[in-house]
């Protein structure tokens, strides 16, 4: 639970097509198993009450994106549609490095600002959901321009709390969008 009593639902974003890896990125295997079930393990154990995945996935906790190739905004547009006022503790699939203590920071950290996030990050974030967040969602979902439709402009719509980051944790939030990438975090 969030400090106010209001349920914290870790979100797992895994709804895009891989097209620079070349693959489906929650399907490699990172420290024995497929990296979209360490995600979902990451969250539970950095304290959320539940996970819920974005994408069109055959999984029990997926969440099927509504405004296919939208992006990660039309993703959790499709989140905060399903579920009720709560928290999100929102991190993408590709980012094995995140540890429960770094995500624990997130989701605790004091804020009145909606949207909670690390410096110069624009993921993980922690967000309030409320008629507010929904509105500003909305809005952005409508708009005609692509770039408009992003977490960032979310993050501007809302109100926003940067926290700041040690050089070890920033060290964690490196995201894998190329083989490359991916052979570049391997421990």
């Amino acid at each position: 639970m969030s400090d106010a009593g209001t349920p914290c639902i870790g979100v797992v974003l895994a709804g895009g097509r891989s097209s620079r890896m070349g693959r489906d990125k929650a399907l490699l295997h990172w420290q024995g198993r497929p990296l979209l079930e360490h995600q979902c393990a990451t969250l539970l154990a950095a304290g959320v009450d539940d996970v819920r995945i974005s994408g069109a996935r055959a999984h029990p906790l997926a969440i099927p994106d509504r405004h296919p190739q939208r992006g990660p905004l039309g993703g959790l547009s499709s989140v905060v549609d399903a579920l009720g006022d709560v928290a999100l503790l929102i991190v993408p699939v590709d980012m094995p490095r995140l540890t429960p203590a770094l995500l624990a920071r997130l989701r605790t950290a004091e804020a009145c600002a909606a949207c909670v996030h690390f410096a110069d990050h624009v993921l993980p974030m922690r967000l309030r959901v409320d008629a507010e967040t929904r509105a500003a969602l909305d809005a952005l979902m409508a708009a005609d321009d692509d770039r408009a439709r992003s977490l960032r402009a979310l993050r501007q719509r809302v109100g926003a709390h940067a926290l700041p980051l040690s050089a070890a944790e920033t060290a964690q939030l490196r995201d894998c969008n190329t083989q490359a990438d991916w052979d570049e975090v391997q421990p």
